[in-house]
C-alpha cells in the first residue's frame, strides 16, 4: 500500500497536479485527504478525468475494460496496482484461458473484486463466505480454482475454501497464498494481541477490508472489546472503563503518525507502557510503477493530437 501512495506522490512531484487517481489510491481517509491537498483529484469513473491528462489506477486494480476507457479517453495512465493483486489478475487469466470455473473469495463491491471478476467475467463467480457456498454450481467439478480477495482474514478465507473443498473434493488451490503478507503479519500480531488485552483499538478507514478485518481477529482471539477509527480524537473514554490492557494496531495503508497519536492520547490517560508485538519481520518490497519513468505529459497531449480530439491538458 505505501508503494501505491508513494507513486501518487512522485507522480505529483515528477508531473505536477494535477493528477487525477481513479478510486481511492488506499482506503484510508488520512492518506486522501493529504494527497487532495497536493493536488491529487479522485474520481470515480475514468470518464471524469479530461483529454490529455494522468490518471493512476488504485492499489486494489482495474478490469481491463478500465485500461480500455483510459485509451479511448486519450488519457496516459500510470498503474498503481500491488504487485499480490496483479499476481492474483494473472492466476485469474491463466485459468480462464485453461477453460476452469474460478470461484473468487471475496466481499461484493469490493474494488479488488470488481478488478479480478473483469479479467474472466465468464468463468469468475463470487464466494462471500461459507454461507454461499450451498449455491455454487459449476459446469465441471474436475475443472475448479480458487482466488481469493488479498485483504480477507486467513481464517475467514480458509473457512470458505474448506467448505468448498467438502462440495468439490477437486477444488484446486491457487499455486502460492494470495493473502497480503502485511494482512496476513497484521492478523498474526492482533490474535497474540487479542488474548491478552481488554480492548483492541484498531486505526483504519471503515471502507478498509483489512481494517474491519482485524477488529473481527481481535474479538475472536479473546479480546473483550474492539473498535476501528480514523483517528485518536474518535477514541471514547467510556472504552477504557475497567480496561487494564489495551493493544493497538492498524490496517495496512495506515500512516504511522496516526498510530502514535493513538499511543500518545492513552499515554496521557494512563496507558504509558507499551510493549511491541511483532509477528513477523516485513522484508519484502516492489519497485514504483514502470510509468513514473516515461514522459506521461507528453504523452497525454500526443494522445489528444493524434485523435484530433479536443483537451486541453492540465501541467
Amino acid at each position: 500500500m505505501d508503494r501505491a501512495v508513494i507513486a501518487v506522490e512522485k507522480a505529483l512531484e515528477q508531473y505536477g497536479a494535477p493528477i487525477y487517481v481513479r478510486h481511492e489510491i488506499v482506503h484510508n481517509k488520512y492518506v486522501v485527504q493529504t494527497l487532495e491537498k497536493k493536488g491529487a483529484v479522485f474520481v470515480e469513473r475514468t470518464e471524469e478525468v479530461p483529454p490529455g491528462n494522468i490518471v493512476m489506477f488504485s492499489a486494489h486494480g482495474v478490469a481491463p475494460v478500465v485500461h480500455e476507457e483510459a485509451r479511448q479517453g486519450r488519457l496516459a495512465t500510470i498503474d498503481a496496482t500491488c504487485p499480490l493483486v496483479t499476481k492474483v489478475h494473472k492466476e485469474a487469466v491463466r485459468y480462464a484461458g485453461d477453460d476452469y470455473d474460478i470461484l473468487l473469495i471475496g466481499h461484493e463491491g469490493h474494488e479488488e473484486v470488481i478488478g479480478t471478476s473483469g479479467e474472466a467475467p465468464d468463468h469468475i463467480q463470487l464466494v462471500d463466505g461459507p454461507e454461499d457456498v450451498a449455491k455454487v454450481e459449476v459446469r465441471d467439478p474436475s475443472k475448479v480454482v480458487w482466488l481469493s480477495q488479498t485483504t480477507l482474514s486467513v481464517d475467514e478465507t480458509m473457512e470458505t475454501v474448506d467448505a468448498l473443498k467438502t462440495k468439490f473434493p477437486g477444488l484446486v488451490s491457487p499455486p502460492s497464498d494470495d493473502i497480503c503478507y502485511a494482512t496476513q503479519n497484521r492478523q498474526l500480531a492482533v490474535k497474540q494481541m487479542g488474548a491478552e488485552a481488554d480492548l483492541v483499538i484498531v486505526v483504519g478507514s471503515r471502507n478498509s477490508s483489512n481494517s474491519k478485518r482485524l477488529v473481527e481477529v481481535a474479538k475472536l482471539a479473546g479480546a473483550r472489546d474492539a473498535h476501528l477509527v480514523d483517528f485518536a480524537d474518535e477514541i471514547e473514554e467510556t472504552w477504557l472503563e475497567g480496561v487494564t490492557t489495551v493493544g493497538v494496531t492498524s490496517g495496512a495503508s495506515v500512516p504511522e503518525v496516526l498510530v502514535e497519536q493513538v499511543l500518545e492520547w492513552l499515554a496521557e490517560r494512563g496507558y504509558a507502557d507499551v510493549e511491541l508485538v511483532r509477528a513477523a519481520e516485513e522484508s519484502i518490497t516492489f519497485s514504483l510503477p514502470k510509468e513514473l519513468r516515461r514522459d506521461l505529459r507528453d504523452e497525454a497531449a500526443a494522445l489528444v493530437a493524434e485523435r484530433g480530439g479536443s483537451g486541453t491538458p492540465v501541467a
